[in-house]
């Protein structure tokens, strides 16, 4: 049994894991501020006898005796992490050096969950770990996107100076159940308004593209890097290299929901991407991993919670 910390554990991403790790026999504490995370994604782990939940930021420090460290902290859709870009630095940055003092100090394995937004928009396609990206700094996304590229550096800079064990993996666009419906992300907009039979509104002219990658695959990626030789620190990319247009995600999901809504068309945000997937050939080699849940089959999954959740 190991002891494992997870920093953002009451979020989407997070409560997953701990769920998972605790599946696997091990020992979780979950570590949350609630800024977006929620209570009610962990409260039927409580009764577990080896889930601790403690409320704590951290931009803080934190002081504890774990195995391992899985970094989640951060706020990660546009919406939340725009609302404070500020508090979004700080708790990419400061959030990362206290868990790289932490694993320091306690000799503890850390993984960093950094993003796709490291690439910005991207002049290459697909996104290879190699490419640099193209964001920009003063730009409205810049505070998540330039806080997680700071938070890369630092791992990288505790690894090679003071030989802390570290992984880090970009995650690209990610969903499934638990996702918050206000989060402003395309997959939970787009069912719950297709679910309130709302006009689904769509940025730019549709033509824009993601790859989404559920849940339960994701977690695959994260667990299989985390316990990959020491010697792998990645980065490495994990998410679905399969790439469908807005126009597209939309049409599936109004087919799959059965919804009377209609597609509405709004100016596209500042510094959105226009084109996002990844280049996933070296998890394949380091990890032995590929996604195994298409997008139908996750958005049914996504869509049955949502019905549970959402008000017609």
């Amino acid at each position: 049994m190991k002891k494992i910390l997870v920093t953002g554990g009451a979020g989407f991403l997070g409560s997953h894991l701990c769920e998972r790790l605790l599946n696997e026999g091990n020992e979780v504490v979950c570590l949350d501020n609630y800024f977006t995370g929620q209570k009610k994604n962990v409260v039927h782990l409580l009764d577990n006898p080896y889930f601790e939940l403690i409320r704590h930021d951290v931009t803080m420090p934190f002081f504890i005796e774990v195995d391992e460290i899985y970094n989640l902290a951060c706020p990660a859709s546009p919406v939340h992490y725009q609302y404070n870009p500020i508090k979004t630095v700080k708790t990419s940055v400061m959030g990362a050096i206290n868990m790289l003092g932490l694993a320091k100090r306690i000799r503890a394995k850390v993984l960093q969950a950094s993003t796709s937004e490291v690439y910005g928009d991207p002049q290459i396609h697909p996104q290879t770990e190699e490419y640099w990206g193209h964001v920009n700094p003063i730009g409205i996304r810049a505070c998540y996107d330039e806080g997680k590229r700071c938070a890369e550096t630092l791992f990288v800079n505790y690894h090679n100076q003071n030989d802390v064990r570290i992984k880090i993996i970009r995650i690209f666009n990610t969903y499934g159940p638990r996702m918050h419906p206000n989060d402003g992300r395309v997959v939970s907009n787009f069912i719950v308004q297709a679910l309130q039979n709302k006009n689904i509104t769509i940025y730019g002219d549709g033509s824009q593209s993601r790859s989404f990658c559920y849940v339960d695959d994701l977690l695959d990626g994260m667990v299989k890097l985390m316990n990959s030789r020491d010697d792998f620190t990645g980065p490495v990319n994990i998410g679905n290299p399969n790439e469908f247009t807005m126009l597209e995600l939309a049409e599936k999901i109004l087919k799959l929901t059965g919804s009377k809504s209609e597609l509405v068309f709004e100016p596209l945000p500042a510094d959105d991407p226009l084109q996002r997937q990844p280049n996933i050939t070296l998890a394949r080699k380091e990890l032995g991993w590929e996604p195994k849940i298409q997008l139908e089959e996750g958005l049914v999954k996504t869509i049955d919670f949502f019905r549970t959740i959402v008000k017609a």
